[in-house]
């Protein structure tokens, strides 16, 4: 789906042309460097770590497992290879997240080992000849495992009067930012060079690696009285020791199978800002009124009289640059008392949970886990609903990559396999709001996510026309 100036979607929505690929891969030498690499007292963040188990877990289980992001933009004239290898290199050496790879232990747990110098890292242009559009997408995605070192790769692939660029690399080594990182200091980096200037001096990259040592700083002082602790494990006990289900079922998570995403649009932009209006009304922000809804939605279907959800948040704080590489994100628990309450109340909650819980990034359910082994680990198709609005971060810095007119053509798209988690999207942008699902490629889900979206639609409509919602068919 077009979400502004940017495409969010599935591979086949990458609107692509075959051409001449070339792609950049590490040299011998730095790939044997990266094999002695030594262990780093960098701990593995707890989101690396659940990302490398449930990938390590449904590999032996013969199950696939959606675990890349792959940016993409397309530039104008012929690419100069020369300053395209330049970038590439520059931006690899600048983010410290690129130096590590992943070493499982016996008991389960991984083992982080990084290259201690970044001129260490070298990739070279791998020239493949001409692709067709099936062979581009199995190319692509054809990167090492996450317990590899240099499960990312880059690449463009050469038209007639334009190129593609694409970034493709495991979620371990970063979040939503990666589109604006890579147009930002890559693409930007590549522009400077091609076009006869000197070389792009950015500002430091900031450190990922300071991240994890305070993420486990932090975590190694919780425990089962810690507030943040409690509040999780009050949350998993009121779903049966665990995460949220979906609300609709979605066929037999030990198939395995592709992902796909179904998209709606909910409101155009005139209800999107009566929308907002009605939030304000009861006291609540835009998000906390989306969440009423969601939680009308699954009383609707499913009778409960309490949501419950999940929603990513960003946890880079003032010390960390915002455009630094790395997988910062965090959970936030969502409670939303339902039954028969008004929209004004519903709307009021969920902000107040929303806010309440914003400090709940910084203390990861895995954690939880190791306080409180007898709860679950989180069981395939959990649903966790991502929010992004187009003027704040990540969205604005992806926006602005297009607007700033670094690219044409601007994408994100997953691996087509599917994930561990039900994957829900709301944007909010210019022309309205919007939702997508991400979820497995079978009729059963198919049809409870259209089912699903269709009742979404209906309840932000009701709202957005008269401040209150009637039932959802």
């Amino acid at each position: 789906m077009r979400i502004g100036t940017i495409t969010v979607g599935t591979l086949d929505e990458w609107s692509l042309r075959p051409g001449k690929v070339t792609s950049w891969h590490p040299t011998a030498a730095a790939k044997d460097k990266a094999s002695q690499a030594p262990l780093s007292p960098v701990p593995v963040s707890y989101m690396q770590g659940q990302h490398l188990r449930n990938y390590c877990d449904r590999k032996a289980a013969g199950l696939n497992f959606s675990r890349q992001i792959i940016a993409s933009c397309d530039v104008a004239g012929q690419c100069d290879i020369a300053a395209m290898d330049h970038a590439v290199n520059n931006y690899l050496r600048r983010h410290d997240t690129f130096r590590s790879w992943f070493q499982p232990t016996e008991d389960g747990n991984f083992l982080r080992r990084a290259l201690e110098d970044p001129d260490d890292i070298e990739f070279v242009p791998v020239e493949h000849g001409h692709m067709t559009v099936e062979q581009i997408h199995a190319h692509v995605v054809d990167i090492p495992s996450p317990l590899d070192w240099g499960c990312f790769t880059f690449g463009v692939i050469q038209g007639e009067d334009h190129f593609s660029f694409f970034a493709s690399m495991d979620h371990v080594h970063g979040d939503a930012t990666l589109i604006g990182t890579t147009m930002m200091e890559a693409n930007g980096m590549y522009s400077a060079l091609s076009l006869g200037g000197e070389a792009l001096q950015l500002p430091d990259a900031g450190s990922f690696d300071d991240f994890c040592v305070r993420e486990r700083e932090y975590t190694d002082q919780l425990t089962t009285d810690s507030p943040g602790v409690t509040a999780w494990l009050d949350f998993a006990e009121n779903n049966a020791d665990g995460f949220p289900e979906f609300p609709l079922p979605l066929g037999d998570p030990q198939q395995a199978t592709r992902s796909t995403m179904t998209s709606l649009m909910l409101m155009d932009s005139a209800q999107t800002e009566r929308f907002e209006a009605a939030c304000a009304g009861a006291g609540a922000r835009f998000v906390g009124g989306l969440f009423a809804c969601q939680a009308q939605v699954e009383h609707e279907l499913s009778g409960a009289l309490t949501y419950y959800g999940l929603t990513p948040r960003d946890s880079r704080s003032a010390s960390d640059n915002f455009m630094t590489q790395g997988w910062f994100t965090g959970l936030i628990p969502i409670v939303v008392p339902i039954g028969a309450a008004s929209f004004a109340d519903a709307a009021w909650s969920a902000q107040s949970t929303f806010d309440a819980g914003l400090a709940m990034a910084k203390v990861p359910y895995y954690r939880v886990l190791e306080l409180a082994p007898w709860l679950r680990w989180p069981q395939a198709n959990f649903p966790v609903t991502n929010f992004l609005h187009g003027g704040a971060a990540p969205m604005n810095a992806i926006l602005a990559a297009g607007e700033m007119g670094l690219a044409d053509n601007i994408g994100i798209y997953p691996d087509g396999r599917y994930s561990y988690q039900l994957t829900i999207y709301i944007f909010r942008y210019g022309e309205g709001t919007a939702m997508a699902i991400m979820h497995p490629d079978n009729s059963v889900a198919a049809k409870s996510v259209d089912r699903y979206m269709a009742a979404m639609k209906s309840v932000t409509m009701r709202v957005a026309d008269s401040g209150q919602w009637g039932r959802v068919a």
